[in-house]
């Protein structure tokens, strides 16, 4: 197998992350959970020490200095992920505890005020639960209809079958970016394309696409779109939602409470311009800051170096990974340069349950994830009741995807002897 060349950006990047020194049952840890949360560098890991240090102050509120340097370094957070996103002003960036409360706020906010009785709502089977259960919610509040974007014989998104969903009845279009178990990188500029051409606004969940490419939500013309911290370097407990800004401004508030104001009486309140009138109560301040951290740090590093290595890297997996008997990998291959494709394989190995296959790596200091990965209908459609996944990040190496497959390859010689 062709190895990398070196110095590769593992190479350059692994001293950053203190995490990955360590071992796990006397093995050197090898991290392959990337989709489910990536790991964090020293400096957002500072980011997080330093506010509570030094700078330890609710926002927005006072007028003394800590207060000051937190609502700054709070804000400035804010811009770094509007220019992350190609964002027009940063206060179309709404801050989240995660995306799933992004895409709950867009769900109870605008959904509950636009949608009504026999309006349809497309998503996709593959979506994630946090996607699909808000707007099952929705739906049963208003008699809304939800639609299914299904799958192709590659196991992609079925853009013909779309067209045909997409009809006067259409209300909005919520899909994901790229999918956190097939690996494939949905065609969202044309979904986007062809359901503005009908007056209907699309949501791009992009949990899985934020921390791999580069984004430009003016280029996509989406008109929300969500993602979660802690899959981008991130700390855990901060998300975000952006929107265009009469959209956000046309909304109501999701939650009550202070900063979310700007006049208040007993029997009735105003609320505050975006991007505060989403954002009631105190924030999370810290997490805000270091979000802003590891946005910076991507940013130093390049979007789209990131994403030519781990397409590297991608292309390495799946040679070693057809080394592997009786392996079912689930979604479409990557191209031949291992772009194509998000860097994850979910797969399946015979009769041998995923959650013994990784158990069995967790003994050989590999982390993988096993289950349905929060997509129960996909496993369904794809006939499967779990499956395993390795998820990479620009900081894993092919050293370590040898690791894996040789511990795979043990784990599915073992349990092969007992079936």
């Amino acid at each position: 197998m062709t190895q990398l060349q070196t110095p590769t950006l593992a190479s350059q990047v692994r001293a950053d992350f203190p995490i990955l020194a360590q071992q796990i049952h006397g093995q050197p840890l090898v991290y392959l959970d990337n989709a489910a949360t990536s790991q964090k560098p020293r400096s957002v890991l500072d980011a997080l020490q330093d506010y509570y240090q030094t700078d330890n102050a609710n926002v927005h509120r006072g007028a003394h200095t800590l207060s000051a340097r937190a609502t700054d370094a709070y804000e400035g957070a804010r811009e770094k992920i509007a220019r992350f996103i190609n964002a027009p002003k940063p206060e179309q960036v709404i801050y989240t505890r995660n995306a799933s409360e992004a895409i709950n706020l867009v769900a109870y906010s605008w959904g509950m005020a636009n949608l009504t009785a026999g309006d349809e709502v497309i998503l996709t089977v593959m979506e994630h639960h946090s996607n699909l259960i808000p707007w099952q919610m929705v739906a049963q509040r208003t008699g809304a209809v939800l639609k299914f974007v299904g799958l192709t014989e590659r196991e992609e998104f079925d853009l013909d079958q779309f067209k045909t969903l997409l009809t006067a009845k259409t209300k909005l279009v919520s899909l994901v970016h790229a999918s956190n178990t097939l690996g494939c990188i949905n065609p969202v500029a044309e979904v986007i394309a062809l359901a503005h051409q009908q007056g209907v606004p699309v949501l791009v969940d992009a949990c899985q696409s934020a921390p791999h490419l580069a984004l430009d939500v003016q280029a996509l013309d989406c008109d929300w779109l969500v993602a979660s911290g802690h899959k981008m370097c991130g700390p855990t407990g901060i998300g975000f939602l952006y929107g265009k800004a009469a959209l956000l401004r046309s909304m109501p508030p999701f939650l009550g409470g202070g900063e979310m104001i700007a006049d208040v009486f007993l029997d009735h309140a105003t609320y505050a311009d975006i991007p505060h009138k989403f954002e009631a109560g105190t924030p999370a301040i810290a997490e805000a800051i270091a979000l802003g951290a590891a946005v910076d740090y991507l940013t130093h590093l390049g979007m789209d170096r990131i994403h030519a290595y781990e397409a590297e890297l991608t292309h390495y997996l799946f040679q070693r990974l057809a080394e592997v008997p009786t392996l079912r990998l689930y979604g479409p291959p990557p191209q031949a340069d291992g772009s194509g494709r998000a860097a994850l394989a979910a797969f399946t190995a015979g009769d041998v349950h995923p959650h013994d296959l990784s158990t069995i790596l967790d003994q050989a200091g590999v982390a993988i994830r096993a289950g349905h990965h929060c997509t129960q209908p996909l496993h369904r459609v794809i006939k499967a009741q779990s499956t395993a996944r390795v998820s990479l990040y620009f900081y894993n190496t092919t050293a370590e995807i040898d690791v894996f497959i040789a511990a795979l390859k043990e784990a599915v010689e073992f349990f092969g002897s007992i079936f």
